[in-house]
Parts: structure tokens; C-alpha cells; sequence
């Protein structure tokens, strides 16, 4: 009898992940065999423990949290195209002998957002705050759905970095500290304009300082996208929604990016019929 295919999830530290919640939930809603689970690796065992998991025929791969995205990828046999570009894998699959890097956070990020890129729009302008390997991936899938993007960051060089593989004509940068000042700035008509506000650092997390911003910076009618997810309520998200702005919580492209690669481990679609519920088990 062959063994129960699982998967998992890597990292240093790994308690905190949601990950184990979600996967678990729709292997159980969908009958499947199958297992998935969080792993504590350290970095100095990640290669260790890429070699034992070779081995195992009942491993369908792993998620790869912090410290590893980067790390990961010499021990990988192919780095998909995406995960190259921007340079963190987050998924790993077995594909035949050979494993796979993947990036599901620039899929996973957008998927809340197709209504809307459905429509047509005069320009798209993101304005990125952060400049981390979660900053990444949102440029890199924003890029490529027609948005010129401003990066954020306390670190100018940071910014210069994070947009820098991009066309130079379509790029800005923004110092983070001048965010949380008054702009004297009027914006002109925005419509047929989609503007996006993405937070893509801790700022706003428990346990953490809030995004310190300045609404004199935020163009009517944009959306205020948050990936914080703990708390799902973030200062920024509850601001958002008093001044008549529409508002994504982190547990969107948790949840979104987690279906990617669901579907790569275990060969279905995860049941986004029961999103809803997913979202109760995840905030209970």
C-alpha cells in the first residue's frame, strides 16, 4: 500500500503559519487523502532536509516561508519563469524527478483584484509601500497587468531596487517617511483611472507600529489593499472603509495564493465554493 501523499509548508519560525488551516480544510471538504503540515526548519538544515524530502516518494513538495524564499532556489532543479523574475520561490513541487520553484504570491495577490482589472481603465497606477520579497511579487504581477508603479520605502536605494527591472518611463519611488506628511498635492479628474494603494510590509500587524499615512496621498475612489492578515482589520483597512474606499484584507491572497499551489500538490482545484467559510475557521 503506498504511503499518504503530503505536503507542507517550511520556515524559521513556523508556528504562526495559516497555512496547515487552509490546506487541511480543503483536503477534508474535498475527501481527499492526503496530508499537509508545518515543518520547523532552521537555515542551516534547509538543504539537509531538500535531500531527505527527495527521497520521499509520498511528498508532493512544500510551501517556503521565511527565511527560505530566496535560499531555496540552488537547491531546486528549475525555477519557473515568474519565481525567477522576481526572485523568491514559495512553492515547491515534485515534478516527476525533478523538483520545481514556483511563486504563487504574484497570482494569488491579483486574484482578488480580476473584477476589476476585467474592466477597461484610461491608466493604472500602484503605489507599492515596501520594498521586502512580499513587495516583489506584487510589482512583478501589477507590471504585467498594465500598472506604472511607485515604490515605498524608508530605504530610497530599496525602492530604486525594487523597480528597477521595470521600464524606467513607467517607474517612481517614494520615500516612506514623506507619506505620513501632508501633501499639498490636488489630484485631477480620475475618471476612467484605476489608483491602488498596496501596504506590503508588517506596519499595521500585531505587535507592530501602523502604517503611518497621510490620506492627502490617496486618490479619491482608490483601492486600499492590506496583506496584513493579523489582525484582518488593520488600521489602514478600517480608515480605508470610513472615507468611502474599497478595501482587501490580507486573507484574500493568503487564501488565493494558498489555491495555487493546492492545485500543483495535489493534481485538483481547491472547493472556492466554501471561501466563506474558510474565512470563519481562519479570524475564529
Amino acid at each position: 500500500m503506498s504511503a499518504i501523499p503530503f505536503a507542507e509548508v517550511i520556515g524559521d519560525p513556523i508556528a504562526h503559519s495559516k497555512s496547515p488551516l487552509i490546506h487541511g480544510f480543503w483536503l477534508e471538504r474535498l475527501g481527499l487523502a492526503g496530508v499537509y503540515r508545518a515543518t520547523h526548519v532552521l537555515p542551516e538544515d534547509l538543504g539537509t532536509y531538500i535531500a531527505a524530502r527527495r527521497g520521499d516518494p509520498a511528498w508532493r513538495g512544500c510551501n517556503v516561508t521565511l527565511p527560505h524564499k530566496q535560499a531555496v532556489m540552488p537547491y531546486l532543479d528549475r525555477v519557473d519563469e515568474t519565481a525567477a523574475a522576481i526572485g523568491a520561490v514559495n512553492t515547491v513541487v515534485r515534478a516527476g524527478d525533478e523538483l520545481v520553484g514556483y511563486n504563487s504570491d504574484a497570482p494569488g495577490f491579483l486574484e482578488p483584484l480580476r473584477p476589476i482589472l476585467a474592466r477597461q481603465h484610461l491608466f493604472r497606477l500602484a503605489r507599492i509601500i515596501g520594498s521586502g520579497g512580499a513587495a516583489r511579487a506584487v510589482a512583478h504581477a501589477l507590471w504585467g497587468v498594465g500598472f506604472t508603479l511607485v515604490a515605498i520605502a524608508r530605504d530610497p536605494a530599496k525602492a530604486e531596487a525594487l523597480v528597477a527591472p521595470f521600464d524606467p518611463g513607467h517607474v517612481h519611488v517614494g520615500d516612506l517617511m514623506e507619506l505620513a506628511r501632508p501633501t499639498g498635492f490636488a489630484f485631477d479628474d480620475r475618471a476612467g483611472i484605476l489608483d491602488l494603494v498596496v501596504n506590503a510590509t508588517s506596519l499595521g500587524m500585531v505587535g507592530k507600529a501602523p502604517l503611518e499615512i497621510d490620506w492627502s496621498h490617496v486618490p479619491p475612489g482608490a483601492v486600499i489593499y492590506d496583506l496584513v492578515y493579523a489582525p484582518l482589520d488593520t488600521p489602514l483597512l478600517v480608515e480605508a472603509r470610513a472615507r468611502g474606499h474599497r478595501a482587501i484584507d490580507g486573507l484574500d491572497m493568503l487564501i488565493g495564493q494558498a489555491a495555487v499551489a493546492f492545485e500543483k500538490f495535489y493534481g485538483v482545484r481547491a472547493p472556492r465554493d466554501q471561501d466563506a467559510a474558510l474565512r470563519a475557521l481562519l479570524v475564529a
